[in-house]
């Protein structure tokens, strides 16, 4: 077995190894225990840089096995794959070293790190999944490995919420697995990228095809949140706010619109979608999605939830992306899965650190903060207006592209989606902003010049320093968006070559 083999099996033991050593380790060997856990993601960072290196330069990298008859497990690092790996390895460090501090003291530490690295193998398998059966194992051992995350506190409102994710993710999953047996009586063993398999079984079987991606797209919708299927997401905010940054930025949402990707990029092909009629619906349920999603953010209090629906929201810039024939709609929909989970990441993180610091947890308590937290708020404010998608951000990149892709294909509807879409971001991630930096948490409505300085509570450099790297990347992300090697250029590359299929 060469290296190129073993690189795409050693980027899942970097995680998985670490998950196994932290289940056996003494809950006391905290310091033991942080050193394996970042030293596993330092490594899988390392990884997935020579990774990418690799890949450009030529080399293939892939690992095969026989599972069933005919069928083989496959993990191969293409461009796409690795634009997600990319992600994951980077969130992951940076959520590890937040989830240290946030979680010091907890008496189940041991027992949340083992899962959480075991969350993260999940997700770089199905990053690295080179066909529909290796997707469904990994897509499922997600589900069982986010599961005791969710409920990590113990308590009836998380058990409350934990039963209601495995209630849509096991049934999405059940979807998904009609979609992926019915392919393969089909078709049999089609990998990701043969596109040419499914466009010449299309002459005889359209109809059988049509019905195979709504199942696939399905089953993966319950994970991305798409409307109606989206209920799970906000109830599962009970969990800590590392689980809510890992499964908003990296994990089970994104791996439900990476999944959308695959199915409509690398399984089908776009032409084909279209051919089939299927794209359109697919780009309706994700605008809905958007607007939904914003709607119900505009009336939460609580922070985390809105943040849950402004995901539910955001995510779907994704799909709608995809959905639209383009290069350029396409570059925006990939390079979205880098945006969103940079900017989410750092708002969960924020959040996480004023409810731990100051013991706020819904808008209504958020004045004064800016004067408290300055470092965190300003990455949380950093983050939202990226979100709302103001220049120079992360976010103004996606909704440029998004929008100059919709016209470029004749959609001018999804022009009116975005301004509706970024109307109601600002109209429920700015008045948060306003309350921390402008109003005083000893008098809300007195005038910011007539309080005196409260005392600050600024979050410790275990929570500090990842919300300011994440927050501040929302900025370089926005600035050097034309750099090559950022994540645009990339994006742009993957849709040029997915566009020529």
């Amino acid at each position: 077995m060469t290296g190129g083999a073993l690189l795409p099996l050693l980027l899942l033991v970097t995680s998985l190894a670490p998950a196994i050593i932290i289940f056996v380790l003494p809950e006391r060997w905290a310091v033991t225990r942080a050193v394996i856990n970042v030293g596993g993601a330092v490594l899988k960072v390392a990884l997935a840089g020579v990774m990418v290196l690799g890949v450009f330069a030529g080399i293939e990298f892939e690992w095969r096995m026989a599972f069933l008859p005919g069928i083989d497990l496959v993990l191969r690092a293409d461009p796409v794959p690795l634009l997600f790996i990319v992600l994951s390895a980077l969130l992951w460090l940076t959520t590890t070293v937040y989830a240290i501090g946030f979680l010091e003291g907890d008496e189940h530490q041991a027992r949340f790190f083992g899962f959480f690295s075991l969350c993260v193998t999940a997700t770089v398998g199905i990053a690295l999944a080179g066909n529909l059966v290796t997707f469904l194992l990994f897509y499922e051992l997600l589900t069982v490995t986010t599961y005791p995350l969710v409920v990590h506190k113990g308590d009836a409102e998380s058990r409350v919420g934990g039963r209601a994710y495995l209630l849509y993710t096991v049934a999405g999953g059940a979807l998904f697995l009609v979609g992926v047996v019915w392919l393969h009586t089909l078709a049999g063993a089609v990998e990701f990228g043969q596109t040419a398999v499914l466009a010449e079984l299309a002459i005889e079987h359209r109809g059988a095809l049509t019905a195979v991606f709504l199942f696939l797209v399905g089953g993966l919708a319950f994970k991305a949140a798409l409307v109606p299927l989206h209920g799970w997401l906000p109830r599962a905010m009970v969990a800590p706010a590392p689980v809510s940054a890992l499964l908003h930025a990296v994990a089970v949402v994104k791996a439900g619109a990476y999944g959308i990707v695959r199915v409509v990029h690398d399984l089908y092909g776009q032409q084909l979608a279209v051919d089939l009629g299927v794209l359109t619906p697919l780009a309706l349920a994700a605008a809905i999605t958007i607007v939904y999603g914003s709607l119900r953010a505009l009336v939460q209090d609580d922070l985390k939830r809105r943040l849950a629906y402004s995901t539910v929201s955001q995510l779907s810039y994704i799909t709608l992306g995809i959905s639209i024939l383009g290069v350029t709609s396409t570059t925006a929909g990939l390079v979205h899965l880098v945006h969103q989970g940079v900017m989410k990441v750092t708002l969960f993180y924020c959040a996480g650190s004023m409810n731990k610091m100051l013991g706020v947890s819904r808008v209504s308590e958020m004045d004064g903060v800016g004067r408290r937290m300055p470092a965190t708020m300003t990455a949380f404010t950093l983050a939202a207006i990226g979100m709302v998608g103001l220049p120079p951000t992360a976010g103004f990149i996606t909704k440029w592209y998004l929008g100059t892709g919709a016209i470029e294909a004749g959609q001018l509807w999804v022009v009116a989606v975005l301004a509706a879409s970024s109307a109601l971001n600002a109209a429920y991630f700015l008045p948060p902003v306003a309350r921390a930096w402008f109003r005083s948490a000893e008098s809300p409505d007195a005038a910011r010049e007539t309080v005196s300085q409260p005392e600050r509570r600024e979050a410790g450099r275990w929570l500090l320093w990842p919300s300011l790297a994440t927050g501040l990347s929302v900025i370089v992300l926005g600035v050097l968006a034309g750099m090559p090697g950022s994540p645009l250029t990339w994006a742009a590359m993957i849709a040029e070559e997915l566009m020529a299929r």
